[in-house]
């Protein structure tokens, strides 16, 4: 009995890990239609005879991206939305570029681990735990290090020089999305109310109105 207990949890535990991921391609091609009105849990596959190579392709990724904003950072994003075969391989790819002493803010991948390879510059790197450790892992990277964000959890870089960085991140889905920390939390429509967030990061209800004004 104990046995099959044990057999019963290791395949409960096994499906719960398959169904972590994108779902298999179970065909050469499942290219998406953004045209089809029907709703699926990803993108409908059109036709595979009606695939073309532009389906499968994108340039772009030799072009720095404009950092002239608030982070001093812009990421140039290779999904599903920009490579419709892409649908149903769990995988994609985007350019980050880095002004001096720019970040990109801490953020997370709801449905992707990340890989970093450092093209160009020295970055500092990071993630956190989740609770109650809440611990930081962080490192220096130099021109061809590469780093892993674990899949959910919440991390950031940061150049260190004073002259431009750049590094290409792939993540472990067609559409990872992402979740910016300060935008979400200070930036929601509607905005979430000063009280609530007063309380939760111990501030004054002004200060929480100033960094609301900001996004």
């Amino acid at each position: 009995m104990a046995s099959r207990v044990l057999m019963l949890a290791c395949l409960a535990m096994s499906c719960s890990v398959i169904l972590a991921s994108d779902p298999s391609s179970l065909q050469d091609l499942c290219v998406a239609d953004s045209n089809s009105p029907v709703l699926v849990n990803g993108l409908v596959c059109k036709d595979p005879k009606l695939a073309q190579p532009h389906d499968f392709f994108f340039s772009g990724l030799h072009l720095a991206g404009n950092t002239s904003n608030p982070v001093g950072s812009r990421v140039t994003p290779v999904t599903v939305a920009q490579i419709p075969g892409l649908n149903s391989l769990g995988i994609s790819i985007a350019r980050v570029d880095y002004a001096p002493w720019g970040i990109n803010p801490p953020h997370t991948h709801p449905r992707a681990t990340e890989i970093l390879t450092v093209l160009e510059g020295r970055l500092e790197v990071g993630f956190v735990t989740s609770n109650p450790e809440n611990r930081l892992i962080s490192k220096i990277l130099e021109k061809g290090d590469v780093f892993v964000f674990p899949k959910g959890l919440v991390h950031y870089q940061r150049n260190v020089e004073n002259w431009n960085a750049v590094a290409i991140a792939t993540l472990s889905s067609q559409n990872p999305g992402v979740i910016t920390i300060a935008n979400s939390v200070f930036g929601s429509k509607p905005k979430i109310s000063a009280d609530i967030l007063a309380k939760a990061f111990q501030i004054d209800k002004k200060v929480v109105y100033n960094v609301q004004s900001k996004f």
